[in-house]
């Protein structure tokens, strides 16, 4: 038969020819198993139609909505019910290959739905459809069983990634994946019950070159529903999270195209492994001064606003940040993202103490903390460091939330240092001109006068404390490899997150299924030879956004007072120590 509808024909052949030859040319790909037709056994009547003509693959013509068809096939997934996807998947062997469709049979009669059971070769009386410009059946009239033993196809082995004329090839077919898989992303996991899987742990090209995959596609593991606030969230572990890092090998399921990505619905138990469980408390730091930063993702006494909405979700957050601040132990506080009032600082310091026993103090003096809504700040211990001066401030008028600094010397003596806490422009509320994204988010030009008034700050912190121990702390909203941090190490500063950890520790941040760390510690050469240990505690990038504070799905009742998901962002800990 002769293609009569131009370029998709000639699109959906093309895929399909592509296919198969790398299929016989090897390609790193595994065999291809089709459901032989001689297998099938007897249906009650003659099927008027194959998958391949309906869905116009190879050199048919699909076919018009609303045709009348019978048709034949493997139920391959059932996920029938309004809370799932209201139909099925049918698979069959065709001249072109194995070709599978979804039958969308959202009222289909208890009797026929019975007959729907994965493995059961049926045959059905519909009209061909499309949703969303994807063919499908409906308006199922008539189902009846075919003899035979009832036997699902073998999946197809797939590796990962492939590329997308591999994936719409293959799509509504029962795979399997030959290689473990890497939950990279979980961000929709309770909006949607979906986790971004890759072949590993996808980083932000921009964090450090050498991590970047030639290959940043993700998959998308469904639920088996397309329905929002599933209830319960799906595919969680015992503790009632599902981290970024899990992994799961012998993926099997139907692969098909929808609302713009490729997902798989499993149609087995998946079965995780916590390759990346999460992080016991830090150790004590013996013999050191320990100074972490740490986002506390708009800490709001103002109910309503960039914070909490009420009284109980800041009580969820109260918790949550003292569970945090007391598995830091740290001795200085680089705090962003408080609300700009001192009376919020002043509570924050007051709930800690009240929720862990540790006594935080705020540096005094006079600086004014910029026109943002939310602000920096510094709070110390004072049974364990003394502070020497009251607060410093950035005056250059590039930031609205401007950099904050004070030195500090050890109650037990040794030399002073001095702490800087920034907080730069995000990369965010993008202008539809000017400082657009060109590859390291846009308001970069802004982040990079950030960095370079910055680093004036810190010479001129230098030249009146009369020596170079300094340290910056805080969310730079800029990558590793991105201009501001590499303005800053070209003025003398020392990238200890670069400089300590592996390239795959590299991150404090999550955003669409890539890491990297947004929170820095850099520090000038002097104060870098006293840098005994840096850590990342990893307590909330790779926690799903449904355990915050601030969301619906975390009641009061639900939340647990720990660390997990305090924030968006890691903190990050200097351990420093003289001889």
């Amino acid at each position: 038969m002769k293609c009569v509808t131009g370029a998709l024909c000639r699109g959906r052949a093309g895929r399909y020819k592509t296919f198969a030859r790398r299929l016989a040319q090897g390609a790193g790909w595994l065999a291809l198993v089709s459901l032989a037709s001689s297998a099938m056994a007897s249906c009650p009547g003659e099927s008027s139609s194959d998958l391949a003509r309906i869905k116009g693959v190879g050199e048919h013509a699909a076919l018009a909505t609303g045709s009348d068809v019978t048709i034949d096939g493997i139920v391959t997934g059932e996920f029938l019910g309004r809370e799932r996807l209201s139909g099925f998947y049918l698979q069959q062997a065709t001249e072109q290959g194995p070709v599978g469709i979804f039958v969308y049979a959202p009222e289909l009669a208890e009797h026929k739905a019975a007959q729907v059971i994965p493995g059961q070769h049926l045959q059905l009386q519909a009209q061909a459809g499309s949703f969303r410009d994807r063919p499908q059946l409906r308006r199922v009239s008539h189902v009846a069983t075919c003899g035979g033993a009832g036997e699902l196809p073998e999946p197809m082995v797939l590796p990962w990634p492939l590329d997308e004329t591999s994936l719409a090839a293959v799509e509504d077919l029962l795979v399997t994946f030959s290689a473990p898989l890497t939950v990279t992303g979980n961000y929709e996991l309770a909006r949607y019950g979906t986790l971004q899987l890759s072949g590993q742990r996808l980083f932000r090209p921009t964090n450090m070159a050498s991590l970047v995959s030639p290959n940043q596609a993700t998959l998308l593991l469904d639920d088996g529903s397309y329905r929002t606030d599933p209830v319960p969230v799906p595919y969680l572990d015992e503790y009632g999270t599902r981290r970024v890092g899990s992994t799961l090998n012998g993926l099997t399921g139907v692969l098909t195209h929808a609302f713009g990505d490729y997902r798989l619905h499993p149609t087995e138990a998946v079965t995780f492994t916590n390759s990346n469980p999460r992080p016991v408390p830090l150790d004590a730091p013996e013999g050191a001064l320990r100074a972490a930063t740490f986002n506390v993702e708009n800490y709001f006494i103002t109910l309503g606003e960039r914070g909490a909405a009420n009284a109980e979700a800041l009580e969820r957050q109260r918790a949550k940040l003292a569970a945090t601040v007391e598995g830091l132990d740290a001795d200085i506080l680089a705090l962003v993202e408080v609300e700009n009032r001192l009376e919020a600082l002043a509570d924050l310091a007051e709930q800690l103490h009240q929720r862990t026993g540790i006594r935080y103090q705020t540096v005094g003096g006079q600086a004014r903390r910029g026109t943002d809504a939310i602000t920096v700040a510094l709070l110390y211990r004072p049974d364990r460091v003394e502070v020497l001066s009251d607060l410093y401030m950035d005056r250059d008028d590039v930031h609205d939330r401007p950099p904050l600094a004070a030195f500090f010397r050890s109650v037990q003596g040794g030399p002073a240092f001095g702490v800087v806490t920034a907080h730069f422009k995000a990369k965010s509320g993008c202008p539809a001109q000017g400082d657009v994204d060109r590859g390291q988010g846009c308001w970069n030009q802004r982040r990079v006068a950030q960095a370079e008034a910055t680093s004036r700050f810190l010479a001129s912190l230098a030249d009146e404390a009369g020596h170079e121990r300094l340290l910056l702390l805080g969310d730079l909203n800029a990558y590793g490899a991105e201009d501001p941090i590499r303005i800053l190490v070209h003025a003398g500063m020392n990238d200890l997150i670069a400089r300590d950890l592996p390239p795959e520790r590299r991150y404090t941040y999550v955003f669409r299924g890539e890491s990297g760390y947004l929170d820095h510690a850099l520090a000038s050469a002097e104060l870098a030879a006293a840098v005994q240990q840096v850590h990342l505690w990893p307590v909330n990038a790779d926690e799903p956004r449904f355990l915050s504070y601030d969301s619906p799905a975390n009641t009061r009742e639900q939340s647990q007072p720990d660390p997990f998901r305090s924030s968006d962002h890691d903190p990050v800990v200097v351990d420093l120590a003289w001889p």
